[in-house]
């Protein structure tokens, strides 16, 4: 059989062609089948459940596998900066639906404006946001606006080493192998563009996202 044919029985069989994946050693795994208990049981008592994280893309990425003619690999040329968009984003565990930002730097001030605007973008109803441990996430600065909001925004923290459960860090992946990977970009303004064309994209049919990152 050839390659192809293989490729689609192995596809139809639910594997999938990847890498392998890194798991962080030290983290906590009680703490972790804890942290999922408590989620579903948010679903009865909150109306937002949204997963909040950061991510850079740079203007090049790690070159992902793909098949090629033997001999005949693929060559993505690079300028070999480190340049790249900055997103703050959230994905709503509900509804699918994501929103992002991009800032020039991820400081506390940024990260209190966030939750401003997203209590402006949703209106009514109790949200938790789920978040990983950063400083900013725990700066001093952004306490007094939580106190103030405490009935209509909660933040719960992630167990310790554990990225895995937050759902957006999905997204981001999703975001480089669909529009950033085994693409040259001339100038950063084009990976900005390629990544608000994929936040389009996909917020236009929000169950490809709820079906690929939370089931």
């Amino acid at each position: 059989m050839c390659h192809r044919g293989m490729a689609e029985v192995l596809y139809r069989l639910n594997l999938s062609y990847t890498r392998p994946t890194y798991i962080l050693k030290k983290a906590d795994k009680q703490k972790q089948e804890a942290f999922k208990t408590l989620k579903k049981l948010l679903n009865g008592s909150v109306d937002h459940i949204l997963f909040e994280d950061e991510s850079m893309i740079r203007d090049y990425q790690a070159i992902q596998k793909a098949w090629f003619i033997k001999g005949k690999q693929r060559k993505i040329p690079t300028y070999g900066k480190n340049a790249g968009v900055k997103l703050m984003g959230i994905l709503n565990y509900e509804t699918g639906f994501v929103y992002c930002e991009e800032h020039d730097k991820y400081d506390a001030k940024i990260f209190l404006n966030f939750l401003k605007t997203t209590l402006k973008r949703y209106p009514k109803g109790k949200i938790v946001m789920i978040l990983d441990n950063a400083r900013i996430h725990h700066a001093k600065l952004v306490q007094p606006f939580l106190d103030e909001v405490k009935k209509r925004l909660e933040l719960m923290f992630l167990p310790p080493y554990s990225p895995e459960l937050n759902l957006i860090e999905g997204l981001w992946g999703w975001l480089k192998s669909y529009s950033i990977n085994n693409v040259f970009f001339p100038t950063l303004s084009r990976v900005r563009i390629a990544v608000q064309n994929f936040i389009t994209h996909i917020n236009k049919v929000p169950t490809q996202t709820i079906d690929r990152l939370m089931r």
